[in-house]
């Protein structure tokens, strides 16, 4: 029996996946957390200058959410900008008029998705561009760059494609992209190959795939969204239902191939919203494995 994910068989500890024609097997317990913990009281990534993420104690009357100060229990308000503050996904409604909420859209909690390594490449070193042009010293994840990550792997029945930029340095976990130089973005070119590929959610450990500063002209969002230049319609998206998870990170222990992509996304009514992209290895089941 199938349900909508291609699951066609439980156990308590694994369950079979079907991806094409092909049947995979998946160990639960070999789950892997691609999102960055959001710890209010340590370092945390942020990018576009927002405020870090914080966490105080509620007040209200007598009552004080703080056990450790004579509370009956902790509770606390949170005050964040998920596009800035750690793992996020995002939809169309990023760049509309119309407030889509990423709650409707993700909706397709298992997907097949292909996990890659890219070496993003100096600006000067590519003839790929993006809108506005890059300026010296930006770095490109380029079309060349994907198809060399791809590799000896096959895109075939995956709707989910993983970028891990190299170097991968566990400064990912707390950088402040708001400093230093650029972080790497995708070039036009190589997000018209990934919507090509019929790819309909990305994962990245980028703090965006634009440029942080591009004139707001978004153009990667807006190729993979098929929104026209400058277009703020939701009817004008073609892929429109399509997903961009930012801000996620790629340990080196996990290796470039095949997953199941388990995007946990929190419900809010908005653009975007803290996820956590968790990831299961695939392995494909023989036919003498089926039988025995």
């Amino acid at each position: 029996m199938k349900n909508r994910d291609g699951i066609v068989g439980t156990a308590l500890a694994r369950f079979i996946v079907e991806i094409g024609e092909k049947r995979w097997s998946v160990e639960r317990t070999d789950a892997v957390d691609l999102s960055i913990e959001m710890d209010f009281a340590a370092a945390q990534p942020s990018f576009f200058g927002a405020p870090r993420a914080v966490s105080r104690t509620l007040e209200a009357g007598s009552f004080v959410g703080d056990v450790s100060s004579g509370g009956s229990c902790n509770c606390s308000s949170y005050t964040l900008t998920p596009h800035c503050n750690g793992t996020h996904t995002e939809c169309v409604g990023h760049v509309t008029r119309e407030r889509v909420s990423i709650r409707d859209i993700a909706t397709e909690h298992f997907m097949p998705a292909l996990l890659i390594s890219v070496t993003p490449q100096a600006m000067e070193h590519t003839q790929e561009t993006s809108t506005p042009p890059p300026q010296r010293g930006d770095r490109l994840i380029t079309q060349e760059a994907l198809q060399c990550g791809v590799g000896r792997h096959s895109l075939a029945g995956c709707t989910a494609l993983i970028v891990r930029s190299l170097p991968n340095d566990r400064g990912k976990l707390s950088r402040n992209y708001g400093t230093g130089p650029t972080a790497p973005y995708f070039s036009a070119p190589a997000m018209q190959w990934i919507v090509a590929q019929g790819i309909r959610h990305l994962v990245v450990d980028l703090p965006s795939i634009d440029r942080d500063n591009d004139a707001g002209r978004l153009t990667a969002h807006r190729i993979f969204w098929g929104l026209p230049p400058d277009s703020t319609a939701v009817a004008a998206a073609t892929h429109g239902h399509s997903t961009i998870t930012e801000f996620a990170y790629m340990d080196d222990a996990v290796r470039d191939g095949l997953y199941l992509l388990n995007l946990q996304v929190a419900p809010f009514a908005a653009d975007a919203a803290p996820s956590r992209p968790v990831i299961f290895p695939l392995c494909e089941v023989t036919e003498a494995a089926t039988h025995e």
